[in-house]
């Protein structure tokens, strides 16, 4: 279809959304062995269905696929990916005060991107658009991949990866290649909309992180300047008409979140370099910090706010909500600005601690809210 818009929409998503109790039922057979693949991709497919009606029901003018075949927001992609491999980490990811689940992505062999099962999952999605709304298709940003590759979280992992890619530029320029390939083949099939999720950037925004590490501005400098190149690189001869975005948090699990501190560390760095057209940002609590840094966006970029929470229930009030998006146009121009939840309902399979109906309240709390302020939602 041709898009008369595209995303970020003045009232916008980040992309998952809760699974349905049958959905997680499917997934516990199918990991039991009750049932196999097929069953299991037709309960994905009529809950995908389900969702995509509701998306619209909600008034949204984008559809996602609530991120219902993975079981991370993250891993899933990686592991799509050729030469890297699904292993067991020795621990999750901590959080405050919670644990994730235990997995990671091994290196095993060169990194490419042909055959990405995500451009099937795309299609399915695709087919259910009509006039007005476009299909998103979301995926960890390739820094994220880089970084995650790169750890030691389970026996082998650095030595599987040195055996492959010595160093790191040619790992990095392959996983780079691997996204062009992914995206060709996404554009290929007709998608017009993706969305890099990208919380490697909350390390560095994390002082009491930084100074336990030791880390000093020239090495937050340094890292920030390559995660950015190796997203550049990856978006490097994008049609024009395929828009790409970024959504940048804190950790989104359970309810629960894994850093803290404002974007000052970082702004001059991703905000003002990485060739997207928007950012999607985590502003919902203080430890988000203030709007200052979104003094360095580049100019002409959009800046999706974050200000309705998706870890809890309850509403925020809709007029200190508009006074944010006030308080933000000081950094950025109102006609440059969205308004979104912070983060998806439900970044891993066990989701986040509300129900779907207050999940759709706050879908409709931002549509509100949006209307209010812009006079439309798109």
């Amino acid at each position: 279809m041709a898009y008369t818009s595209n995303a970020p929409f003045r009232a916008d998503v980040v992309g998952s959304f809760l699974r349905p109790d049958v959905l997680h039922q499917a997934r516990h057979d199918f990991a039991d062995g009750v049932i196999g693949a097929a069953e299991l991709r037709a309960v994905e497919d009529e809950a995908i269905r389900d969702l995509v009606a509701k998306q619209k029901a909600a008034g949204l003018h984008v559809i996602t696929d609530g991120e219902f075949r993975r079981s991370y927001w993250h891993l899933d992609f990686m592991w799509g990916l050729q030469g890297i491999e699904r292993r067991e980490s020795r621990q999750g990811y901590m959080f405050h005060d919670e644990e994730t689940t235990a997995d990671t992505a091994v290196v095993t062999g060169k990194v490419s991107g042909e055959n990405h099962p995500f451009v099937e999952h795309f299609k399915f999605v695709k087919a259910l658009e009509e006039d007005g709304v476009a299909a998103r298709q979301t995926m960890p940003a390739p820094a994220q991949t880089y970084s995650e590759v790169i750890l030691d979280r389970c026996d082998g992992q650095v030595e599987s990866l040195r055996s492959v890619y010595p160093d790191d530029q040619a790992l990095i320029e392959d996983i780079a290649a691997a996204y062009r390939t992914v995206i060709s083949d996404l554009y290929a099939a007709g998608c017009r909309n993706i969305q890099f999720d990208d919380c490697t950037w909350g390390i560095y925004c994390d002082r009491d992180f930084v100074a336990k590490t030791g880390m000093q501005p020239v090495d937050i400098q340094k890292v920030s300047e390559l995660l950015v190149h190796i997203n550049n690189l990856a978006i490097e001869g994008k049609p024009a008409d395929l828009v790409i975005n970024t959504h940048v948090c804190r950790g989104n699990y359970h309810s629960t979140y894994a850093f803290e501190g404002g974007y000052e560390p970082i702004a001059p760095y991703l905000f003002a370099s990485e060739n997207v057209d928007a950012f999607y940002l985590e502003f919902d609590t203080p430890r988000a910090g203030g709007f200052e840094p979104l003094a360095h966006v580049a100019a002409g970029k959009k800046v999706v706010l974050g200000l309705v929470t998706s870890k809890q229930p309850g509403l925020e009030d809709e007029e200190l909500l508009v006074e944010r998006v006030n308080e933000a146009a000081k950094y950025v121009p109102l006609e440059n600005l969205c308004l979104s939840p912070q983060c998806g309902f439900a970044s891993c399979e066990c989701g986040n601690k509300l129900t779907e109906d207050e999940q759709w309240a706050k879908v409709a709390l931002v549509r509100r809210v949006a209307g209010r302020v812009w006079g439309e939602d798109r």
